[in-house]
């Protein structure tokens, strides 16, 4: 098969997809490892050796936490590469250098140029995945764009993660919760152990404030890689120290050199625009009064996090100024997370898809609509967490009509399912599908004054934009 047109090269690529294979090996350890991630990369050039880079993991909010850090990078007027996923509309969204996606025929020689060594390994019985391919094609433009830095999100995990064949500047863990347990694991603990395992030695860390079994597991990875550890967390007064009683983390051991990130938060608009105030604290300066357009105070962790991430990066950490940050923050975009569309009814759009996004979705909904008649427009894929997101829907922490929807992928749970169990749970919902049925009736359901809510996958996020 040529691939002399963009659209025979993108059946090329996704024809390397094999969900149920993934699900099985993706996280067991004797069937897979970084190793042909390896092969694939030496075989294009080695192009991760030849970048400087950000890596980012966690559960929640690492897309974020990529952006803004990328909004820096781009305001400091760097070359910066920027690397995501999934896409909402349009796969060339996971590979942008400065705010322009990768261009549809750049993508179509870069799939060309790796075919003859993903043929190889196919007939080796050793093919790569979509995911391996993609990551490989993302770090050789941005080596090609000769980029100053790379921003690069995890895709799933971190310790066997394609992209973790990078030597970072700077690695950072955002908030972990349950999620994607069958390839993680099914404690905190486990999960923490795969996102720590981006640490590198002797690397800085960002992490974001950890429950406790979690916040362990990455100070002890830390501590053995001899990775410095900078914590995220809301402000309490005065930076505390390894050890303090108010902190929540482990205690009785030696640990790493620390240094706390702290942050404010309060809802706010400015020009139009939705989202927070904030004010963060780093062991090295101060950032007053910055209007972040993401809604919801956990945007204001990730938005410290990445500032913390960004002093540390060495082509960034030098440029970085308060005023600096302020107009990159205040120009950031990240869609599909509380993204908020106006109209009559107003529509918001998040990819909210576990127990513990799903209730930081519920909470600031209740501080920037508040009184907002509210419609919920919810679909999820089957192997998520839809026992703990449908617990957090049916507590009630907002007055809302619920319709359960369906999106086109093979994986999507079956909304007359979704809306039985929900009853199950003593609440009463609609279902609808496919989608823009459903919408249609969350609009009307909504009315001009109301909110639509849209969430529980960005699958579905993707196809209502």
């Amino acid at each position: 098969m040529a691939l002399e047109t963009y659209e025979a090269a993108l059946d090329y690529l996704f024809a390397a997809t094999d969900y149920e294979k993934m699900q099985r090996v993706r996280y067991n350890a004797d069937t897979f490892s970084l190793d042909r991630m390896r092969r694939l990369l030496a075989a294009i050039g080695s192009p991760e050796r030849r970048l400087r880079s950000v890596h980012v993991a966690g559960t929640k909010g690492k897309g974020s936490t990529a952006a803004v850090v990328h909004a820096m990078a781009v305001a400091a007027g760097l070359k910066a590469g920027l690397y995501t996923s999934p896409h909402l509309v349009d796969l060339r969204e996971r590979i942008r250098v400065g705010r322009a996606e990768v261009p549809s025929e750049a993508l179509r020689q870069l799939i060309a140029a790796a075919r003859p060594e993903v043929d190889r390994m196919r007939q080796a019985d050793d093919a790569p995945t979509f995911f391996e391919i993609f990551t490989a094609l993302a770090l050789r433009h941005f080596a090609d764009a000769a980029v100053d830095l790379a921003v690069i999100e995890v895709g799933l995990g971190g310790r066997l993660d394609a992209t973790n064949v990078l030597e970072p500047d700077v690695s950072v863990i955002t908030a972990l919760s349950m999620d994607h347990t069958l390839q993680l694991g099914a404690t905190l603990a486990a999960i923490a152990g795969e996102k720590a395992g981006i640490i590198k030695p002797g690397v800085p860390v960002v992490s974001h404030l950890q429950p406790p079994e979690a916040m362990a597991v990455v100070e002890r990875v830390a501590r053995e890689a001899g990775a410095p550890l900078f914590v995220v967390s809301v402000g309490r007064g005065a930076p505390r120290l390894f050890g303090s009683n108010d902190d929540g983390i482990s205690r009785g051991t030696p640990r790493p050199t620390r240094g706390d990130i702290t942050y404010s938060w309060q809802p706010a608009e400015q020009g139009g625009r939705r989202g927070g105030r904030i004010t963060v604290r780093t062991p090295n300066a101060a950032y007053e009064d910055l209007f972040l357009p993401l809604m919801g105070e956990h945007q204001a962790s990730n938005a410290a996090g990445a500032i913390a991430a960004a002093e540390l990066a060495g082509p960034l950490g030098p440029r970085l100024t308060p005023d600096l940050v302020r107009e990159a923050l205040a120009g950031v975009e990240w869609p599909g997370r509380m993204e908020y569309v106006p109209g009559r009814p107003a529509i918001l759009l998040d990819g909210a898809h576990n127990r513990a996004s799903m209730e930081r979705l519920l909470e600031a909904l209740a501080r920037h609509f508040p009184g907002t008649r509210m419609v919920i427009l919810f679909a999820a894929a089957a192997d998520k967490d839809i026992d703990g997101m449908l617990d957090a829907l049916a507590a009630g922490a907002i007055p809302a009509e619920i319709i359960f929807t369906r999106t086109a992928t093979a994986r999507a749970a079956d909304p007359l399912d979704l809306q039985a169990r929900f009853r199950a749970r003593g609440r009463e919902a609609e279902a609808a599908a496919p989608a823009n049925i459903a919408l249609r009736l969350a609009r009307k359901l909504a009315g001009e004054e109301g909110l639509v809510v849209v969430c529980g996958s960005l699958y579905l996020v993707g196809e209502i934009k």
